[in-house]
């Protein structure tokens, strides 16, 4: 799958390539843009799957470029712009922002909201992935990404327990019950294997978020601690 595009409108040059260094860490393609009028140069010159535009730019302003986007042929928009007022962030949504961010923003925070406007137009995106409280699980891509944006390596055994916890909506889980998720593997038939490899998914997952995520009842086993999103 090719990466998403992403065009980057802001005059301020030193945020400007500060966001598209970061998106381009995060496997991004990134394409940048000083102004409006090079904005519609970059749209003229290639298709892009989403705009990161600032709202106060010299000239003509990003609430004028939004304005003037075909709003049934344009990819998805998030304004960034340092007036934080409620009236402001009504204004875009209401000239078709997907979404608003006030500035000085958290990169992570902006990255969590461009992967959460993108999934919404991909129906195929949208089935894969699993949401719990700020968390989400691409079932597809088998990756799991943190509330702070972060991407968390997990193995083969921590991605399956952690997988049936979440598709369990918070219904407690046996250690058989999870025992038996682990279907191909070479695990151990004592209950302490169980034990020993849900401590290790906790100790990745607190790196990321300080919450209780998974939740042990005792005498019985395991649940998610976090709501699902949609369930």
């Amino acid at each position: 799958m090719s990466a998403s595009t992403i065009l980057v409108v802001d005059d301020d040059t030193a945020l400007r390539q500060l966001i598209v260094q970061f998106l381009a860490s995060h496997d991004f393609a990134v394409v940048e843009a000083e102004g409006v009028a090079a904005m519609r140069q970059q749209l003229a010159a290639r298709a892009v799957d989403l705009i990161v535009l600032d709202q106060m730019m010299p000239g003509e302003d990003g609430l004028s470029a939004l304005r003037s986007l075909p709003p049934g042929n344009r990819p998805p928009v998030i304004m960034l712009s340092a007036m934080s007022g409620e009236v402001d962030r009504i204004v875009g949504l209401e000239l078709g922002a997907d979404d608003y961010l006030a500035k000085p923003c958290n990169p992570r925070e902006l990255l969590a909201r461009i992967r959460a406007v993108l999934r919404r137009g991909d129906p195929v995106a949208s089935d894969s992935v699993l949401e719990f409280g700020g968390w989400r699980m691409d079932r597809l891509a088998h990756e799991l990404f943190a509330p702070d944006g972060g991407k968390v390596a997990l193995t083969t055994r921590e991605w399956r327990l952690l997988l049936a916890l979440v598709e369990g909506q918070r219904r407690v889980l046996t250690r058989d019950d999870l025992m038996s998720r682990m279907e191909g593997e070479d695990f151990d038939s004592f209950d302490r294997a169980i034990d020993i490899a849900i401590s290790r998914l906790r100790r990745k997952l607190a790196e990321h978020d300080p919450r209780e995520v998974v939740r042990t009842v005792r005498g019985e086993g395991y649940a998610l601690a976090l709501p699902v999103a949609g369930r």
